[in-house]
């Protein structure tokens, strides 16, 4: 028996990122049965639909990987190193927010909360407010006062992204709870 019909034949290679690194062979009627994005982009009427590379720019080699693992096989990994995994999942979550792929968006979503630590509090609280992720916010917020001492003796606090005065402001204010919560 023949699948859906209104599925794509064939396989696509993606070119990937600044470097244009290669993912190739993936099949086109999975990733359509997956994600509403992908669907459109190698519908009829659609330029991809008989491409047989698309470029992807906006995103990292080992991020799309991920998704693309995911949508083939259902298979979520981002990686071993405890600080990378942070940066994956927030990378991931924006590429399954793009694609429309929500469970993947989920377990991104509960892998940063899980990933909350001494170095990770901060970046990921400036994350959780760019992104809107009030839970997370909150989360980081009270893991930051929680854990003053530990989030600042990680160099947490210098990982802020060029927030100039606040950064300074921030350190100090961890120290004063810090030295609160010794008395």
């Amino acid at each position: 028996t023949r699948g859906d019909a209104s599925l794509p034949e064939g396989k696509v290679t993606f070119l990937v990122g600044d470097d244009r690194e290669r993912i190739e062979y993936v099949t086109k009627a999975v990733l359509c049965a997956r994600s509403p994005v992908f669907r459109t982009m190698f519908g009829i009427g659609m330029k991809e639909r008989d491409a047989a590379e698309v470029t992807v720019s906006h995103t990292d080699l080992a991020s799309f990987t991920a998704l693309i693992d995911y949508l083939l096989s259902n298979k979520f990994d981002l990686g071993e190193e405890e600080g990378g995994r942070a940066q994956r999942a927030l990378d991931l979550r924006e590429l399954a927010q793009m694609c429309q792929v929500p469970r993947l968006e989920l377990l991104c979503a509960q892998a940063l909360q899980e990933s909350v630590a001494p170095a990770t509090a901060v970046p990921l609280l400036e994350a959780a407010h760019t992104m809107g992720d009030g839970r997370l916010l909150a989360q980081c917020r009270r893991y930051v006062a929680d854990h003053a001492a530990e989030v600042r003796a990680s160099g947490g606090v210098e990982h802020l992204r060029d927030f100039g005065v606040a950064k300074g402001l921030l350190g100090d204010a961890l120290d004063q709870v810090a030295e609160l919560k010794g008395a």
